[in-house]
């Protein structure tokens, strides 16, 4: 049956960015019931009246729409396309909204899974980070048309000043890859300039204000620059997950014969900081993979754990997420380089 009006919504996933959508929704006046692998990250939308699931299966049962936020398009799959996944438990005609970036194919094949089973699904990633989720300011990247949405339209509307609708299953997915590449190659652009700005002996907010101001400006540049300059990384958004929308963006290109030159080398980058203890650190940690070992070593990195990588076996501990891309195609290239691990250090070291 089609319900004319949402009452019940249910939330998988209150992390970093899933708790605070979450708490939006929950200030808009719906009935809002919670999952989380660990309790603890939902404790503070319970304590504000949302019901707590203890398991997802249970969130789902009576919800008028579900939303996901999980971590990797591997979650994403067991969530819905597992033998106990929400394409089993959601009731007929409910909404499954996921706001993971997660694979286009993925997210075609749960549409299309959902459709048979007299269910409607369609990926919704969205952009904005911690600070956009917080302030209910986030850009929803919609893989469905603004009129096929209209029923679940109100409820994205309480944590997003804007929606794109991209018309089709898997098209919100890969509209928020072209936000990542482009996203990528400006944080490796303000990462060199801080860099080269600071062994230069310039005053780096001043490079950064003055490079801010014209067309080398970016958002990378103007809105992290300033945090890496002063030595502050944590995450509005994690290395692993930039990682991973890299390695998803490059699969997709690779599927198209397509190179994307500026994603490979941030791709390279952002796989080294997370292999050297990064990966929980805020994407402008970036600008540490030019700093002296010392300076590295103070925010929590490690390059010693590279020599033992190589000295053993370069391609043991890949750690790069191609395997848990949804792409079961054979003769993926890794493209981790960890035998040029060594030493790559973009700084130059005079001891």
């Amino acid at each position: 049956m089609t319900h004319s009006k949402i009452e019940r919504v249910a939330f998988i996933g209150t992390g970093i960015m899933g708790a605070p959508i979450a708490g939006h929704i929950l200030d808009a006046g719906y009935s809002l019931t919670v999952y989380n692998r660990s309790k603890d990250k939902a404790q503070g939308l319970i304590d504000r009246g949302a019901t707590w699931a203890s398991s997802f299966a249970e969130a789902a049962a009576k919800a008028d729409v579900v939303f996901t936020m999980l971590g990797y398009p591997t979650d994403v799959e067991d969530v819905y396309l597992a033998s106990d996944g929400l394409l089993k438990v959601a009731q007929q005609g409910a909404w499954l909204v996921d706001l993971t970036t997660s694979a286009p194919s993925l997210a075609r094949d749960i549409h299309d899974a959902a459709e048979v089973l007299g269910m409607h699904a369609f990926d919704c990633p969205v952009t904005g980070g911690q600070a956009g989720a917080e302030a209910g300011t986030l850009t929803a990247i919609a893989g469905i048309s603004e009129a096929d949405a209209a029923f679940v339209a109100p409820v994205l509307k309480t944590f997003t000043n804007k929606i794109f609708y991209f018309g089709g299953a898997g098209k919100g997915q890969a509209a928020k890859l072209c936000n990542q590449v482009s996203l990528a190659s400006c944080m490796v652009g303000m990462a060199d300039a801080l860099a080269l700005a600071q062994q230069s002996g310039l005053d780096a907010s001043q490079v950064l204000q003055m490079v801010g101001s014209g067309m080398g400006s970016s958002r990378a540049l103007t809105e992290l620059g300033p945090k890496a300059a002063k030595g502050d990384y944590r995450p509005g958004f994690f290395n692993e997950h930039m990682r991973k929308d890299l390695s998803l963006a490059l699969a997709e290109g690779q599927d198209m014969d397509l190179a994307l030159p500026g994603a490979e080398t941030a791709y390279t980058l952002y796989d080294l900081l997370c292999q050297i203890n990064g990966a929980r650190l805020g994407t402008q940690a970036l600008a540490l993979l030019y700093a002296e070992e010392a300076q590295a070593a103070a925010a929590g990195l490690d390059w010693s754990v590279l020599d033992i990588v190589d000295e053993d076996n370069p391609h043991e501990e890949c750690g790069c997420g191609h395997a848990h891309e949804h792409n079961h195609d054979a003769g993926h290239e890794c493209g981790c380089n960890h035998e040029h691990a060594q030493g790559t250090h973009c700084h130059h070291h005079h001891h």
